[in-house]
């Protein structure tokens, strides 16, 4: 049985399209994960599912008495209530029956008649099975297990939400749902700013949940162990496969070959069409050019892009020396506290390193000591004469919110796309899903993904030897995220990245620096898997 069924929904915004005709069903034991590209129209379904939103044909039907909840990668949580004390509040029937209970208990003390005290042994026993029933028993061992696998420390549990970073307060509302396990659970990016073991761990709760569930995101790995369905947003209708992401990239290029055949007949026809057109006509008249065109422009749109041969033309000039970067012994504390210590590494033309660890571990401090953000407490970082990085955090910050696109990337001095010709810079460009008027666009105007596109694009064609990253993959669609590692793995210099994204790592990297619990630091020959 179905719990959620949007029949023949359309809707537009701001004049533009997008959704059109679109069914959708949802029911229990479902595990849906919803695909596309940035703006195209995923979150719009899970308002309309949340009724956030009305569709402008079509209606949305959900079933009487099914709850549903919903996390948003922008974290709704606010106000001066702890961690723990939000968590709480969740088992407000259990403390009610705690209550009643020691009420109870202390009425037993005191009772003098039989009959008064056969009634509250028998109230007693009701609300014992009472508190099974909710789980009473083990909600504090629950809330325990849900902010532990989720990395929170003591200290952090008893902070208020307001004094949260973004980062925390999206991970304390994504422990309140799981607490709330509704019947329906809508998640847009779940996996974002998690470590891999919270990742495995939640994936493993998916798995369990015995509800639906209906996931926005990006994160590969997660759609292969988590969705029994991928639902992909395409050409403004859903387009549904059955199994996980690894079935759905089978059936999708089967689907794509079937419809490149029927494609061919189609063309053909149009072929024999335009022929009898022009027998029909004189030459002076003849209509054909019109219909020729139609056709060129038919095969540019089904024709796939080059990736390869844009990606490498654009670097065929970089030059990149052999020994870029030494890393000696370095250490580093917080607070008194020591993060870790004894690091040393060295990056060469062509490494490709992902730096992976539990959330605290040090990663991004690695990071701030390779870019001279911060300082090692001792040991040292050396960069060779003339070596230059780009470092994808600080050019996303450093975004002018009234550039537009096309002179944020082509006006880096000494870039790639400084020296390099518009057209070559702007197919680079559309790679990255910026169509010809999304380059006149400021950059104050795009979301969140399109502005990471941005950085992106910067770093990838910044000229610099050394491209530093930390979780690129964030607010990336899957299509943007491929593009980024075709042009990752055609870099002829060297790639440093921490990344939860393990699908990502495995494509892209071939070392790995493991952070891990005590300060230990190792290095492991090879990718994630």
């Amino acid at each position: 049985m179905s719990w959620i069924r949007l029949v023949d929904i359309s809707k537009r915004f701001d004049g533009h399209q997008i959704l059109r005709n679109v069914h959708f069903r949802v029911g229990e034991g479902d595990k849906v994960g919803l695909i596309g590209p940035n703006g195209a129209g995923k979150t719009t379904v899970l308002n309309l599912i949340l009724v956030r939103e009305s569709p402008d044909s079509g209606t949305v039907d959900i079933t009487e008495g099914i709850s549903i909840g919903y996390f948003s990668q922008f974290s709704e949580l606010s106000g001066d209530a702890s961690v723990l004390e939000v968590l709480d509040a969740l088992f407000a029937d259990v403390h009610a029956v705690e209550k009643e209970l020691a009420d109870i208990e202390t009425a037993l003390g005191n009772v003098a008649d039989d009959s008064t005290m056969s009634h509250l042994l028998a109230r007693q026993a009701a609300l014992f099975e009472q508190m099974e029933a909710l789980g009473g028993w083990t909600y504090e061992n629950q809330i325990d297990t849900v902010l532990s696998r989720l990395g929170f420390s003591a200290e952090l549990r008893r902070l208020p939400i307001s004094q949260l970073s973004g980062g925390w307060r999206n991970r304390a509302a994504l422990a309140r749902i799981l607490l709330q396990a509704p019947d329906v659970l809508l998640m847009d990016e779940p996996t974002n700013y998690l470590d891999v073991d919270g990742l495995r761990w939640l994936e493993g709760w998916f798995q369990k949940f015995r509800g639906a569930l209906v996931a926005v995101s990006h994160d590969r790995h997660f759609l292969n162990v988590v969705a029994n369905r991928i639902a992909e947003v395409e050409n403004y209708r859903l387009q549904e496969y059955e199994g996980n992401y690894g079935d759905y990239v089978r059936k999708k290029q089967f689907r794509l070959k079937t419809l490149e055949r029927e494609f061919v007949h189609e063309e053909e026809l149009l072929v024999y069409e335009q022929e009898a057109l022009a027998d029909r006509r004189e030459a002076a008249k003849n209509p054909g050019r019109r219909l020729q065109r139609r056709l060129a422009d038919i095969k540019k749109d089904v024709t796939p892009r080059p990736v390869d041969r844009i990606v490498t033309d654009i670097y065929n000039n970089l030059y990149v020396a052999n020994d870029l970067c030494r890393v000696e012994n370095v250490a580093r504390s917080y607070d008194g506290r020591p993060i870790f210590e004894d690091v040393s590494l060295e990056i060469h033309r062509g490494d490709r390193l992902a730096i992976v660890g539990p959330n605290g571990s040090g990663k991004s401090t690695l990071l701030d000591l390779l870019a001279g953000i911060a300082s090692p407490d001792s040991g040292r970082v050396v960069w060779s004469k003339g070596v230059g990085f780009a470092y994808y955090n600080r050019l996303l910050a450093n975004l002018d919110p009234q550039d537009t696109v096309s002179h944020a990337v082509n006006a880096l001095p000494d870039s790639l796309a400084f020296h390099s010709p518009r057209k070559k810079v702007n197919r680079f460009l559309s790679l990255f899903r910026f169509s010809e008027l999304d380059l006149n666009q400021k950059i104050g105007t795009l979301s969140g993904g399109q502005q990471a596109r941005v950085a992106l694009a910067q770093c990838l064609l910044s000229g610099a030897a050394v491209v530093i990253l930390d979780e690129p993959t964030n607010h990336l669609d899957i299509t943007s995220t491929q593009v980024m590692e075709r042009a990752l793995v055609h870099f002829p210099g060297a790639v440093v990245v921490v990344s939860h994204d393990r699908y990502f790592i495995d494509k892209v990297c071939d070392r790995t620096l493991a952070f891990e619990s005590g300060g230990r630091v190792r290095e492991v020959a090879g990718a994630w898997s």
